[in-house]
C-alpha cells in the first residue's frame, strides 16, 4: 500500500472547509422540500371551461392542485379570431401560489374565447393545456395549432435537454464512482494518468452539462426554440425556481468537488516513502545472522534461542515502523473519505431535491431513499469505469475482490430503494403497463437484470483470476525487447527459436503484462457491463422526464371524472362528413344490479363540424327500452391541444333522452366521453374517438 506525507495544517483547514461548504450546501437544498402532490393539474377556472357568460370578464383565474411557476405569457386568452385580448403579466391570485390569473381587456365581443395557459409544477415538470368559454353566445373561433402551445417543448431543444441531462447523470456516476474506488479499493490509482483523466472527465462533463441544463431549461418550458437559450431573463427565471436552484447549488458543489479531487490526487498520488532505518536494521540482522551461521556452524541452542528472540524483536520493530509510516496515508483516506461522501450526498440532492422525489407522498422517506439510491448507482456504474482501468493497469484480484464487495452492497441498495421508488411511482399493478413511467420501468428493470448477469461472469472471470497464484497479484507493464539481429532464414534450431521469442514480443509490444487471457476476459466482461450500463442511464433520464404512473392514473381518473380521457390505442376514430349527422354508440355495464346497469349509449351530434353542435344522447337497456339513471355526463376533449375536457349540459326530454349543444372550436381527433353512475355505487366512463374537419 502507498503511504503519503502527513497532511500539512493548511491541507487540513482546506479538508475542514470543505466539509463545512459541502454541509451548508447540502442543508440549503433540503430546506425547501416539503411535501406535495406531483405534476400539478388544472382542478377550477373562472370563468368556468365551456360556460357561457352574459357579459365579458375583467380577469381570468386558474387554479391548480399544487404550487405551479409562471412566466410572462403563461396565461393567454385569444379571440374568435386569434387574436390576443389579455393584458399580459399572469400572476398569482391574492397571493395564492397554486392560482395564475390575467387581466383582460375592455370592450369585449360576444363570442368563444380560447385560453391557453402554461406552467411549471413544483416536481419542475412543464405543464400546460386550453379551455374555451363564451361571452354572450358561443361562436366559431379560429385558433391556429402555435398558438394553442400545449406542455411540450420543441424539439431541438427537448432533444439537447434530455441529453444534458443524461450526461449529467453519467459524469456523477463516473466521478463520485472513480473516486471512491481510488479511496476504497485502489490508491495506488491516484498516480495513474488514465485514473487522474477519468475523474477530470467526470468533474468537467457534469461541469458542462449542468452549465447546458440550466440555459436550456427556460426554453424547454416555454416551448420556444434554441435561440432563447442565450435570453439572461429566461436564466434568471429559472434560478427563481427549484430547479434552477438545485443547478446552482450544483455549479457551487462543483467548486468543492475540483479542490477534493486535487486533494485526492496529491495526498493519494505520491511516491510511497519507504521506512529507511528498518530496512537498514533488517540487512544488518540478515548479514549478521547469515556470517554467524557460516563462521559459527556449531552454535548452542541456547545462542540461536536468543538470536531468534532477536529477530522476533527486529520483525515486530520493523512492522511497527511501517504501521507508523502508513499511518499519513490511512488519515488521508479517512478525511477524504468522509469529505467525498458528503460532497456525493449534496450533489445527488441537487437531483432529488428538484424531481420526483421532492412532491408527492413520504417526501420524508422518499428525499433520503431516493439520494441513497443516486449513490448507489454512482458506486457501480463509476467504479466499473475505473476498474476498466485498473485490469489495463495490472490491478491484482484483491482489488477486484474489494470492488466486488462494494457492488455487491450497492446492488442490494438499489434493489430495496428500487422496489420503494417503483411502488411509489406506480401506484397500482395496471400502472406498470398502462403508464409511459411503468414501461420506461419495466426497461430499465430488464437492463439493470442485463447487467446482474453480465456482472456473474465477471464474478466467475474473478474467481478464475483468484484461483491462479500466478496471476492473482498486481501486475506492471513491460517494455518490449531490443530486437536482436537474426538471419530471416536460417537452419539453425537456436537461431530459429530466438527469432520466434524475438517475433512474439514484438507482436506483443505495447500490451500490458496484466492482460493475460483471464484478465482481459474479465475486463471483457465488465466492458459490457458498462455498455449496459449507459443504456440504464438513458432510462432514467426518460423516467424522470414521464409522469409517474401514480401520478398520471389520479390524472386519468380526475379527467375521467369530468369527461376527459383518451381512446384505447388502434381504435380508429369515425371520419365526419361536414353537415351530416354523426351517430355514435358506446356500450356499457356498470357492474351493478339493477336494469340500467348495463346497456346502449348512444351519441348524436349535428351537424358534427366545429363550432356549436346539437347533440343527443339516448340510454338503452339490454332490452332496447329507454333507461334512466341517477347521474349522466357528456364531455368532449381534443387531446393533442390539451383542449378539455368541454362538459356538454343536458336537458332530459324524456326517459333515457337528454339533448344539448356540444362547442368544438377545433378540428381534430376528438373524444366524446359518457359517465353513468347507475346506483350510488355503480359507475363508469365510456369513451369513443371523433374525428372533426
Amino acid at each position: 500500500m502507498l503511504t503519503a506525507a502527513l497532511p500539512n495544517p493548511t491541507t487540513r483547514r482546506r479538508l475542514v472547509g470543505l466539509l463545512g461548504l459541502l454541509g451548508a450546501v447540502l442543508a440549503l437544498m433540503l430546506a425547501g422540500a416539503g411535501p406535495a402532490a406531483a405534476h400539478a393539474t388544472l382542478q377550477s377556472t373562472d370563468p368556468a371551461q365551456n360556460s357561457v357568460v352574459a357579459t365579458a370578464p375583467q380577469t381570468v383565474t386558474l387554479t391548480f392542485s399544487e404550487a405551479v411557476s409562471l412566466s410572462g405569457d403563461s396565461v393567454r386568452v385569444l379571440d374568435p379570431a386569434g387574436k390576443a385580448v389579455d393584458t399580459g403579466g399572469p400572476a398569482h391570485a391574492d397571493g395564492k401560489d397554486n392560482t395564475a390569473r390575467v387581466g383582460l381587456n375592455s370592450g369585449l365581443a360576444n363570442g368563444t374565447y380560447t385560453v391557453a395557459w402554461r406552467a411549471v409544477s413544483e416536481d419542475s415538470h412543464p405543464i400546460g393545456g386550453a379551455f374555451t368559454f363564451s361571452i354572450g353566445a358561443p361562436s366559431d373561433t379560429s385558433v391556429s395549432t402555435t398558438a394553442l402551445s400545449g406542455a411540450k417543448a420543441d424539439g431541438v431543444v427537448a432533444a439537447l435537454y434530455g441529453t444534458g441531462r443524461t450526461v449529467a447523470y453519467g459524469a456523477f456516476a463516473l466521478l463520485i464512482g472513480a473516486a471512491a474506488f481510488v479511496l476504497a479499493c485502489w490508491p495506488a490509482g491516484a498516480a495513474q494518468r488514465a485514473v487522474q483523466r477519468l475523474l477530470m472527465t467526470g468533474w468537467v462533463a457534469l461541469l458542462v452539462s449542468t452549465v447546458a441544463v440550466l440555459m436550456l431549461r427556460g426554453p424547454y418550458e416555454r416551448g420556444s426554440g434554441l435561440g432563447q437559450a442565450f435570453d439572461l431573463s429566461l436564466v434568471r427565471a429559472t434560478l427563481d425556481e427549484r430547479i434552477g436552484t438545485a443547478l446552482a447549488a450544483r455549479l457551487l458543489l462543483l467548486a468543492a468537488s475540483g479542490v477534493f479531487l486535487s486533494l485526492l490526487v496529491g495526498q493519494l498520488g505520491q511516491p510511497a516513502p519507504r521506512p529507511a532505518e528498518a530496512e537498514d536494521a533488517r540487512a544488518t540482522g540478515d548479514a549478521g545472522a547469515a556470517g554467524g551461521t557460516t563462521t559459527d556452524g556449531a552454535r548452542t541452542d541456547g545462542a540461536r534461542t536468543a538470536e531468534d528472540a532477536e529477530d522476533a524483536e527486529e520483525a515486530e520493530l520493523r512492522q511497527l515502523e511501517r504501521r507508523a509510516a502508513e499511518r499519513p496515508q490511512h488519515e488521508a483516506r479517512l478525511g477524504l473519505g468522509v469529505a467525498g461522501l458528503v460532497l456525493a450526498v449534496a450533489l445527488s440532492a441537487t437531483w432529488v431535491g428538484a424531481d420526483h422525489a421532492s412532491v408527492g407522498i413520504q417526501v420524508w422517506l422518499a428525499l433520503p431513499l431516493g439520494m441513497l439510491h443516486l449513490i448507489a448507482m454512482a458506486l457501480w456504474l463509476g467504479g466499473l469505469a475505473a476498474m476498466l482501468v485498473g485490469l489495463r493497469h495490472g490491478i491484482g484480484a484483491d482489488v477486484a475482490d474489494r470492488f466486488s464487495r462494494i457492488a455487491f452492497g450497492s446492488v442490494a441498495v438499489l434493489t430495496v430503494t428500487g422496489i420503494y421508488q417503483s411502488w411509489r411511482g406506480l401506484g397500482s399493478w395496471g400502472a406498470l403497463t398502462g403508464t409511459e413511467y411503468g414501461r420506461l420501468l419495466l426497461v430499465k428493470t430488464g437492463c439493470v437484470v442485463a447487467m446482474l448477469g453480465v456482472a456473474w461472469i465477471s464474478r466467475a472471470w474473478l474467481a478464475r483470476l483468484r484461483a491462479a497464484p500466478a496471476e492473482a497479484g498486481a501486475v506492471a507493464p513491460v517494455e518490449a525487447p531490443e530486437p536482436v539481429a537474426v538471419a530471416a532464414h536460417t537452419d539453425d534450431p537456436v537461431r530459429q527459436a530466438q527469432l520466434a521469442r524475438q517475433q512474439a514480443a514484438r507482436a506483443s509490444a505495447g500490451r500490458d503484462r496484466g492482460l493475460t487471457p483471464t484478465r482481459a476476459g474479465l475486463r471483457r466482461s465488465v466492458l459490457v457491463e458498462a455498455v449496459v450500463a449507459v443504456a440504464v442511464l438513458v432510462v432514467t433520464t426518460m423516467l424522470t422526464n414521464a409522469p409517474p404512473g401514480r401520478v398520471a392514473s389520479e390524472i386519468a381518473a380526475s379527467g375521467t371524472a369530468n369527461g376527459a380521457t383518451v381512446p384505447a390505442p388502434g381504435v380508429p376514430a369515425p371520419q365526419t362528413v361536414p353537415g351530416q349527422t354523426l351517430e355514435l354508440k358506446l356500450p356499457y355495464d356498470t357492474k351493478g344490479r339493477t336494469p340500467n346497469a348495463r346497456g346502449t349509449a348512444t351519441v348524436t351530434l349535428n351537424p358534427a363540424r366545429t363550432g356549436p353542435n346539437e347533440v343527443r344522447l339516448s340510454l338503452d337497456g339490454v332490452d332496447g327500452r329507454p333507461v334512466d339513471v341517477p347521474e349522466l355526463e357528456l364531455a368532449f376533449t381534443l387531446p393533442d391541444r390539451d383542449l378539455g375536457p368541454l362538459p356538454v349540459p343536458l336537458t332530459a326530454e324524456g326517459p333515457g333522452r337528454w339533448s344539448g349543444t356540444a362547442q368544438l372550436p377545433l378540428a381534430g381527433n376528438w373524444v366524446v366521453s359518457v359517465q353513468i353512475r347507475s346506483s350510488e355505487i355503480d359507475q363508469t366512463t365510456e369513451i369513443k374517438p371523433l374525428k372533426i374537419g
